[in-house]
């Protein structure tokens, strides 16, 4: 499959506060919240949701193509992503921007204080599908991650023009867009992924409840954290997939798009929605006992072994066949 991920590209600035941040909050003040968290380790990382994601899909063997808009800077971070078959040709660079910023704190417990810097990602919206399909002479699927929401917008409404398969995966963006712009990005995709928290905020947003949202996307993804992912289709019996056991959880930041990468990768190898969902599972977990999103390593047999444990021999065999 031709596959293109639209999507922010960031450095991560990752950071570790060695306490809860549930602690320092005092309830009858949350009104006027001023905290600053001394932070004991702080590691600076490639990161951005398209890059994370095609990486994935690169050590799986795939050769996605990145979409997105970076800064001058970004030609380290170019090499890095080729060597590990990312198409970055299409890459918009920016002559006055850098590179946007992802600053992220984690407490002991996992949970995450973020702000986000955008940087070059502003000019994501002049980027159009189009030439990029000619230059591959087809787009086969186009998610359209967390970006510029014009970008976002832009790139869903030519999707649909052009009749580019598309999966919408708003994610982080979706504290930003209204209403209209949700269901802008979200009706028609082929795929709509999201986790449980944005799942119901994209129903409180476009006022659309769960049993409509299948009537306007093909197939729908939630993940569930500890608890693996869901996949429902209208009409169908969901389709439920445990997680990997994992080694260590490390550091939660970017499990989702390592999902996403396994799950694109078992969607390119046709091997149907629960193989995909098995692979994506068995990335997320790869992600989370490395610190940094692309930071982990990818070994064919390792991978087998721990798939084979997880979903049965049978299921592995199918995998085995492609990494070889």
């Amino acid at each position: 499959m031709r596959i293109a991920v639209a999507g922010s590209i960031a450095s991560d600035h990752l950071m570790t506060f060695p306490g809860r941040f549930t602690d320092q909050l005092v309830a009858e003040q949350l009104h006027t919240v001023s905290l600053s968290f001394l932070v004991d380790t702080l590691d600076i990382r490639r990161g951005g949701v398209a890059p994370n994601i095609t990486f994935g899909m690169g050590v799986l063997g795939l050769r996605p193509v990145l979409v997105g808009a970076a800064g001058g800077d970004f030609e380290e971070y170019r090499s890095w992503l080729e060597r590990h078959n990312v198409d970055t040709e299409s890459v918009h660079i920016s002559e006055t921007r850098h590179t946007a910023r992802f600053m992220c704190t984690t407490d002991e417990e996992h949970n995450q204080i973020a702000s986000f810097y955008t940087g070059a990602m502003a000019e994501a919206r002049y980027i159009e599908l189009k030439p990029i399909a000619d230059r591959l002479g087809g787009l086969d699927l186009v998610l359209i991650g967390a970006d510029d929401p014009q970008a976002m917008v832009r790139h869903t409404e030519e999707a649909r023009t052009r009749g580019y398969a598309f999966a919408a995966d708003p994610s982080q963006q979706l504290a930003r867009l209204d209403g209209d712009a949700i269901r802008e990005i979200v009706d028609g995709a082929a795929y709509l992924f999201t986790n449980e928290y944005e799942a119901a905020l994209i129903e409180s947003k476009t006022g659309w409840a769960a049993a409509e949202i299948l009537e306007r996307v093909g197939t729908r993804i939630t993940t569930l954290g500890s608890k693996g992912v869901r996949i429902s289709r209208k009409g169908e019996e969901d389709i439920l997939v445990a997680c990997a056991q994992e080694k260590q959880k490390a550091d939660p930041t970017g499990v989702g798009d390592g999902f996403r990468a396994g799950f694109l990768a078992g969607l390119s190898w046709d091997l149907g929605l629960e193989r995909a969902a098995q692979i994506g599972c068995m990335m997320a977990t790869l992600v989370i006992e490395t610190v940094g999103t692309q930071e982990y390593e990818l070994r064919a047999a390792t991978f087998v072994e721990r798939f084979a444990a997880a979903y049965g021999e049978d299921a592995a065999a199918e995998v085995r066949a492609q990494l070889s």
